[in-house]
């Protein structure tokens, strides 16, 4: 059996995250692939799926504002750190499962996952590098230059604290035109494209800031595609799966149909 593959999906709250993890795993077992996921929040209520690991039978949000007399937010900071107590333990967890891939639903608020040592630890706690990020982006930020130039921000600056590769994706493509789509995945692949949407701007919006940041950006080459994905519409998968297979296996397609 190949090494598993992991990807991590991360994204402000409300980008679709656990949304997306439920769909591909659906997704990728219709093709044959043996996938599971992974429940990395100890403060959500409902996910909407039954996780096959769930970083809250290690650690939880309500348990620790009871112990340590935390309010919601606190609870959740200190969570974040209490489970690298237990990142081996999960990690061995994963691993019984010996499957294809390995499907990380991160927490709603993304500086738990982001900006934490403890996340660092749990993404270099597994024995192969075969892991991505995969970062969601709301489609109605992503529309506007100065918005997709802030998001790409906030991509950059998360990458930066990992040692693995990431992906841009356009969450719930399905709830954009299609024009404004198109438009987004333009940006991306040409950022002159860009920098002339946020010079039509200036008088509107005075993007003085994002010009530069688009500026910085494009000395260290660090704009990228997109990719647009529905979780509803079931669109993008593929995409996103050849993505992974061109980054580990040279593009070879692993399912058995």
């Amino acid at each position: 059996m190949a090494e598993e593959t992991r990807i991590y999906f991360i994204g402000t709250a409300g980008s679709g995250k656990s949304t997306l993890t439920q769909a591909y795993k659906h997704w990728a077992e219709e093709r044959g692939l043996n996938a599971i996921t992974v429940n990395l929040d100890p403060g959500v209520d409902k996910l909407g799926y039954q996780p096959d690991v769930d970083i809250r039978d290690w650690v939880s949000v309500p348990e620790v504002m009871e112990e340590y007399g935390l309010g919601p937010n606190g609870a959740q900071v200190a969570c974040a750190d209490l489970a690298a107590v237990h990142f081996h333990e999960i990690v061995e967890t994963i691993g019984t499962f010996r499957s294809d891939y390995v499907l990380i639903d991160t927490p709603g608020q993304i500086e738990l996952f982001a900006f934490r040592k403890a996340s660092e630890v749990f993404v270099n706690s597994f024995q192969t590098g075969q892991s991505v990020l995969a970062y969601i982006m709301d489609p109605m930020v992503a529309k506007d230059p100065t918005g997709l130039v802030s998001l790409f921000l906030l991509s950059s600056s998360i990458h930066s604290r990992f040692n693995v590769p990431l992906l841009n994706i356009i969450g719930k493509s399905d709830t954009v035109d299609i024009e404004d789509l198109n438009q987004m995945v333009e940006w991306a692949k040409e950022p002159d494209m860009l920098m002339s949407s946020l010079y039509e701007n200036m008088e509107s919006s005075k993007p003085l800031a994002a010009i530069e940041f688009l500026r910085a950006m494009e000395s260290f080459s660090i704009h990228r595609d997109l990719i647009p994905i529905s979780s509803m519409e079931m669109e993008g998968m593929e995409d996103l799966y050849n993505y992974v297979q061109m980054l580990f296996f040279g593009g070879e397609d692993l399912s058995p149909d």
